[in-house]
C-alpha cells in the first residue's frame, strides 16, 4: 500500500492500493465513530461499485442510506446539492455522522459541498473511480458546483478525513475518460516536477500509474498543506485551467470534458507564454505532444477572442485583472495577474 499524509487542520491520509475499495469499511471506521453513512454516488458509478462499498460499511457497524444522482456535469448545480442535504436531513444525519463520496470529481466536489454545508459541516471521506479524481480533485478540500455564469463558482473548502485509492476502479474507465484523467497529471508534471512529466512522456502511463498517482497525490498535498486556501502557491495547480474553465462554458458544460478543456488551455497559456518570452520555446510542442499520446485534444474550435471572453467569470478575476499559472519551463510555474485590457494583446489578438 502506498501512503500519503496530507498535514492540514486535521490531518488525513491517502490510501493507494489495489482493492482497497472491498475493505473500505474497516479503514473508515479506524478514522469515524459515525453511526450513520450516506453514500453518495452518481447512476454510472453506483452499479459498479454501490454493492461493494455498502456491504463493506454495513460489516463495520454502520447504517448505510445511498443518495444517486444523474451522471454527468450537468447535475452539478445548487438543486441537485439541496437534493443531496435535503435527503442526508431526511434520514436524521447527525454532526457525527459521514457522507461518503463514491465516483469522480463531479461526485467528490458535489458530495464534499454537501458535506460542508449540511449541520454547517459534517466529515465526509473520499473514494474516488476515475483516473482525473484520484490524481487531483479528491485530495485538497476543494468543493463546488456551477453556475450558470461559470464552473465551479459556488463552494467550500472541506477537507475529507480520508482518501481510499483503489486503482482497480480504472479498469471500467472508458479510454475517453482514462484520458481526461491524464490531463490532471500531465498538468501537476508541467507545474512542478519536469520527472513526472517525462514519465508520462516517455512511459506507459497505464503500466505505471499506480506511481504516478503516488507523484501526483504528494505533490498536490504539499501544495495544499503550505496554502490550504490558495492565497498563493496553490494557484499554480490551476494551469490551464482559466482558458479551460471559459471553453467548457461555451461548451455548455456538455461537449468537452474538463481534461480536453484543461489540456487546451495549458497550451493556449504556453504559447502565449512563448511569444512573450516568458516560457522556453517549444515547451507547448512538448505539452502538445504528450496530451496527443493521450488522444486529448490540443485546440479549440471557438476563437481565442471567444475563450477570453467566457474567461470573465473565472474565480480568479480581481476587479481589473485576471491571474493565470505560466511555465518558464517544464516543472517549473508561477502565477502572473494579467489585466482585463491586456489580455487580448498577450493572447496575440491585437
Amino acid at each position: 500500500m502506498r501512503t500519503v499524509t496530507v498535514n492540514v487542520g486535521k490531518s488525513y491520509e491517502i490510501l493507494i492500493e489495489k482493492g482497497i475499495i472491498a475493505s473500505c469499511g474497516q479503514y473508515i471506521a479506524d478514522v469515524s465513530n459515525a453511526s450513520k453513512v450516506c453514500v453518495i454516488s452518481d447512476s454510472n458509478v453506483f452499479p459498479i461499485y454501490g454493492d461493494t462499498v455498502v456491504e463493506s460499511l454495513k460489516s463495520a457497524g454502520y447504517t448505510v442510506f445511498d443518495y444517486v444522482f444523474p451522471a454527468g456535469e450537468g447535475s452539478k448545480t445548487t438543486s441537485t446539492v439541496v437534493g443531496m442535504v435535503e435527503f442526508l436531513a431526511q434520514m436524521e444525519l447527525t454532526r457525527g455522522d459521514l457522507v461518503v463520496a463514491l465516483g469522480g470529481g463531479v461526485t467528490g466536489d458535489m458530495a464534499g459541498f454537501a458535506a460542508s454545508i449540511y449541520l454547517r459541516g459534517i466529515d465526509f471521506v473520499q473514494i474516488p473511480t476515475s483516473l482525473l479524481a484520484q490524481v487531483d480533485s479528491s485530495v485538497g478540500g476543494k468543493t463546488a458546483v456551477d453556475l450558470p455564469q461559470g464552473k465551479n463558482l459556488c463552494g467550500a473548502f472541506h477537507q475529507p478525513i480520508l482518501v481510499l485509492i483503489d486503482p482497480d476502479t480504472l479498469s471500467t474507465l472508458t479510454p475517453h475518460f482514462f484520458a481526461d484523467g491524464m490531463a490532471e497529471a500531465i498538468k501537476t508534471g508541467c507545474i512542478k516536477s519536469a520527472p513526472l512529466f517525462e514519465l508520462i512522456e516517455n512511459g506507459d502511463a497505464e503500466a505505471d500509474i499506480e506511481e504516478i498517482i503516488r507523484q501526483c497525490v504528494s505533490i498536490k498535498a504539499g501544495v495544499v498543506e503550505r496554502d490550504e486556501k490558495e492565497h498563493g502557491e496553490r494557484a499554480l495547480l490551476n494551469f490551464g485551467h482559466t482558458a479551460g474553465h471559459g471553453i467548457e462554458k461555451l461548451h455548455n458544460f456538455t461537449t468537452i470534458s474538463h481534461g480536453e478543456a484543461v489540456g487546451i488551455g495549458m497550451v493556449m497559456i504556453t504559447k502565449a507564454g512563448e511569444a512573450n518570452g516568458i516560457t522556453k520555446p517549444g515547451t507547448s510542442d512538448r505539452i502538445a505532444n504528450v496530451l496527443k499520446k493521450y488522444d486529448l485534444m490540443t485546440e479549440d474550435c471557438n476563437s481565442v477572442e471567444d475563450i477570453i471572453s467566457a474567461m470573465s467569470a473565472d474565480k480568479k478575476r480581481t476587479s481589473d485583472s485576471i491571474k493565470f499559472t505560466l511555465l518558464t519551463d517544464i516543472g517549473d510555474s508561477f502565477n502572473k495577474a494579467i489585466k482585463y485590457r491586456e489580455i487580448p494583446r498577450f493572447f496575440g489578438i491585437e
